[in-house]
């Protein structure tokens, strides 16, 4: 029956890329042994509660390999003979590459290579932390399958070193090596010795041919190791196919004379999309029998925690007990200060309130100030901390940072702004995915002065307002940054922050309340308008205060600040055009590219923006050198009017 179940699972996968004309079969017929051995043998699920807490994770890092997870989840209860049917077409629940949410099974969005795994070590360092806090209650594992080019990303050598750095032996990663990638055998490309690579890495490795015996030995013995586990599965890419060992079938559908002589082979009906249902309900049972136990077992456990502990961490987990509220904020705020220095008052004062926020940043905590004080540190004497320490490692942080929210937190990360760069691909999977993970920017502006151009953001803003369901935040002061945690916490979606390192003035007149509409007026003309000055965070204070200078000339300025473009386009159009109505002059001063701020103004002069690379050098002479200093900024406005 065993050969039966991974016969049908090669079969129903090729029909499915056959129907599409779409997909990658060589994974599929290298890979299927493994994934059999994963499901029937180790994987604790439950299809009537597909998401339960407690059940163990699946990642297919190689997101090609759709139609086999597709076939698999058939198997087991979660999608039907339909839905494989209609592989790859437009809202089916089988898209191309697995995507969270759209199929029932799927843990995460996979398809970028190198994300799977990074994902898969932010669900590790979840369950080792709930696991911790929860008396052992919360007991589950992270399996991932990859292949030779997860590997060669960048992403997965940050992520396991991570892993190997926290000791995370709840996540097993399957290899499957096949030494062969889409243009070609990976001699040319990837020689490295891969087991000893993860094993300077902390990991424990192994090795296994493409046998369920072998491979289930290997997993196995790495459910009993004290460190993340490697397995090696040697496999033959397409195994079977007429092609099979060469790069062409990779990613190209099998021709019908391939594909007959294929389900010869496996002693399958020639017939398109044919089920054994004897191996099915062999393969359901071995699933259920061995799943149902553990799962009545931890409902029952979890029954006896709630009444031991009705206000335990686990129920609070499960129920997201998350407190929004800062009514009751009472802290002495200095009347002039950095927006990085506020937002750590306020991330230190409802981390204590807010029990799933978890994260850390790119080794500048120092400086990016996101420690969370009382709440001490993820390591691998402690999985209790709520600080991680993801050291030089941003693109991994990103995707770690998913792998938290995708297991049930409010994780955060942050870095430079510059720097957010690295990070654009697991920024762009948390916008796919809705996951509320906060991305903390720092030193927003060139006015960082002497660490020069490198460290200067100029297009980062415009990057990331372009990603759809993405919020972008720059704060004004104080207040703004409690309303932009306030809209965070509220809409649980993804989001970047953006603050400064330099000081600015805690404005009397900025509102926590209206940082959810994304723009709102700070300064109303007197009488006659005679201009609007639209400015975003620490700008606010130059617009603020350039509007008083005007005044004595006979300028009746409005000024607006807008912490969210986002949020402010979504505004009613009746909101909109209170606060910018037509007609009038209106500025945008942002020390930023003007890429995506046309819209709010009537003509690009009236864009004060910054459109090339900062310089090295005191900050003010920096600001200067691109005439972004106070003076020249009010002259040019006061030039234009």
């Amino acid at each position: 029956m065993e050969n039966d179940v991974i016969a049908n699972l090669k079969s129903l996968g090729i029909d499915m890329i056959s129907k599409a004309e779409s997909g990658h079969p060589g994974i599929v017929l290298s890979s299927a042994s493994i994934i059999y051995t994963v499901y029937a043998n180790h994987m604790h699920i439950n299809i009537n509660d597909s998401y339960y807490i407690n059940r163990d994770r699946f990642v297919m890092s190689a997101g090609h390999g759709s139609a086999l997870l597709y076939a698999t989840l058939f198997m087991c209860g979660f999608l039907t003979l339909d839905d494989l049917k209609k592989f790859r077409t437009i809202d089916s629940k089988t898209p191309g590459h697995p995507e969270y949410k759209v199929t029932p099974g799927v843990d995460a969005s996979t398809g970028p290579l190198g994300q799977g795994i990074g994902m898969a070590v932010g669900m590790a360092i979840a369950e080792k932390h709930l696991q911790t806090l929860t008396d052992n209650l919360v007991d589950y594992n992270i399996y991932a399958l990859c292949g030779d080019g997860d590997l060669m990303e960048g992403i997965s050598y940050e992520a396991a070193s991570l892993a190997g750095t926290l000791k995370l032996n709840n996540l097993i990663i399957l290899y499957d090596s096949n030494r062969i990638s889409l243009d070609g055998k990976i001699n040319h490309t990837f020689t490295e010795d891969v087991l000893t690579r993860f094993e300077a890495l902390g990991w424990q490795v192994f090795s296994a041919t493409n046998k369920v015996s072998e491979i289930d030995k290997a997993i196995k013995k790495a459910k009993k190791s004290d460190m993340p586990v490697l397995i090696e599965v040697k496999t033959i890419l397409g195994d079977g196919s007429l092609l099979e060992n060469t790069n062409t079938v990779h990613g190209k559908p099998l021709t019908k004379e391939d594909i007959k002589q294929l389900k010869q082979k496996l002693n399958v009906p020639l017939e398109e999309f044919y089920v054994n249902e004897k191996a099915v309900n062999y393969f359901k049972e071995k699933i259920v029998k061995r799943s149902m136990e553990k799962y009545l077992n931890w409902q029952k456990l979890y029954n006896d925690y709630n009444i031991s502990k009705p206000d335990g961490y686990l129920t609070k987990f499960l129920n997201k007990d998350i407190n929004t509220s800062f009514n009751d904020i009472t802290i002495d705020i200095p009347k002039e200060m950095a927006t990085r220095d506020s937002n750590q008052t306020v991330m230190n004062y409802f981390s204590e309130k807010n029990l799933l926020l978890f994260g850390g940043s790119a080794d500048l905590a120092s400086s990016t100030k996101v420690y969370l004080n009382n709440e001490g540190d993820f390591s691998s004497n402690t999985y209790q901390g709520r600080n991680i320490w993801y050291g030089v490692r941003e693109h991994a942080m990103g995707s770690i940072s998913n792998g938290l929210a995708l297991s049930g937190f409010l994780p955060f990360c942050s870095t430079f702004l510059v720097f957010s760069d690295y990070l654009k691909p697991a920024i762009r999977m948390s916008a796919l995915m809705d996951l509320p993970v906060t991305y903390i920017f720092t030193h927003d502006s060139i006015n960082v002065g002497e660490d020069g151009p490198t460290h200067e953001p100029i297009e980062e803003l415009s990057m990331l307002r372009s990603i759809p369901n993405f919020t972008v935040y720059r704060p004004a002061d104080f207040n703004e940054v409690v309303g932009s945690w306030q809209s965070i916490l509220s809409l649980k979606k993804p989001s970047a922050l953006i603050l400064s390192r330099a000081k600015t003035y805690n404005l009397e007149v900025t509102k926590r309340e209206s940082v959810k509409c994304g723009a709102y007026i700070v300064r109303k003309e007197s009488q006659k308008l005679s201009a609007i000055l639209v400015a975003t965070g620490t700008e606010v204070n130059t617009a603020f205060k350039i509007a008083e200078d005007l005044m004595e000339a006979g300028y009746d300025l409005r000024v607006v600040s807008m912490p969210s473009v986002e949020l402010f386009k979504k505004q009613p159009k009746t909101y909109k055009y209170e606060i910018l109505p037509a007609g009038i002059k209106t500025f945008f001063i942002e020390a930023s590219s003007s890429f995506g701020l046309r819209d709010f103004v009537s003509n690009e002069k009236y864009l004060i923006t910054l459109n090339e690379f900062g310089a090295s050098g005191k900050s003010e002479d920096v600001l200067k050198k691109f005439h972004f200093d106070y003076d020249s900024i009010k002259n040019k406005i006061k030039e234009l009017l």
